[in-house]
């Protein structure tokens, strides 16, 4: 049991000595992450302040090979075309043994579109029900640093990201479920795409947005108040006028009516006083307004009654 003790602490002195040595290794790059579109140019400078036997550049793409006595050395690609490369800088020094230091490189390619559609549904939106919306991303890498959005109007209404860890392109399709009412009626939905690569990335991060999608809503016609009450006068309407979708249809009934209207506003000069009722439908539902229109009568007889009462003051005055 002693001997595998000096084994397993010799082991952990030289992942030490390793790490300590991996930290201290005399390279700087310059920059120290690159972050390059597919298909564009890179360059990264290597450098050291100490003598060596040589330094080099590992990589798949734009490697080079080991150079004496340097105190830099150029990594350059002009068409990057791998999307998970690895480049290492690595330095033979004078004095100890072989060091690297790795490059962080994030290869990226924007959507080729975005788009929003409804799933399942293609007839116009229902108030109260509830329905789903599709974002569709295409071909976009990588997806890690993706985040998309939703959008009404220039509200923001989520957002979703990922923790894909894959570098080639990918699609990705986002859904938002919603539940409209009147308001939105003529509303526009849009969704985004935006590609946020960091400090090193493009500056401000890349966005792309579908086409918007417009919004319909069918909902039932609804009055603010039940009951209205009007003096006749020749100049005042029973304005039953009210927003619906599909747009409304307008029935009136009152005992005073000896024919059918169906506008939506009746002069109040051409009615009996009494009660009216106007009744508002579409193919959600109706509501009922009623409207009682009194005769200006009412009002004579109060300035009636004014007038006898300052008569009738004037007169005690006098006796």
């Amino acid at each position: 049991m002693f001997q595998h003790l000096i084994v397993y602490l010799f082991a952990v002195s030289q992942l030490v000595s390793l790490t300590g040595a991996e930290d201290e290794c005399p390279l700087q790059l310059n920059p120290q992450r690159v972050v390059v579109r597919y298909g564009g140019s890179v360059e990264v400078n290597c450098n050291t302040s100490v003598a060596n036997k040589g330094m080099g550049w590992e990589a798949s793409e734009g490697g080079m090979p080991m150079t004496k006595n340097q105190s830099l050395i150029t990594w350059r690609v002009s068409e990057l075309t791998e999307w998970d490369i690895k480049p290492v800088c690595y330095i033979n020094p004078n004095k100890g043994a072989q060091c690297q230091v790795k490059l962080p490189v994030t290869v990226y390619k924007t959507p080729d579109s975005v788009s929003i559609s409804t799933v399942n549904h293609t007839e116009p939106m229902k108030e109260g029900q509830q329905y789903e919306l599709q974002c569709d991303v295409h071909d976009v890498a990588p997806v890690q640093y993706l985040t998309v959005k939703w959008y009404k109007g220039k509200t923001l209404m989520n957002e979703t990201t990922f923790t894909d860890t894959d570098k080639t392109p990918d699609n990705k399709t986002v859904t938002l479920l919603i539940r409209p009412d009147r308001a939105d009626d003529g509303a526009q939905y849009r969704c985004e795409a935006e590609l946020d690569l960091g400090a090193e990335g493009p500056q401000p991060p890349p966005t792309y947005s579908s086409e918007p999608l417009n919004v319909e809503v069918y909902y039932k016609p609804q009055h603010s108040s039940s009951t209205e009450t009007i003096i006749k006068d020749d100049k005042v309407m029973l304005d039953c006028t009210v927003k619906a979708n599909p747009a409304p249809d307008y029935t009136w009934s009152s005992d005073h009516l000896k024919e059918k209207i169906s506008s939506s506003v009746i002069k109040s000069s051409a009615l009996s006083p009494g009660k009216y009722t106007c009744t508002t439908s579409n193919s959600l539902g109706r509501d009922s307004k009623v409207f009682i229109l009194k005769s200006t009568g009412t009002r004579h007889t109060f300035w009636t009654v004014l007038f006898f009462f300052h008569l009738l003051v004037t007169l005690i005055g006098v006796i």
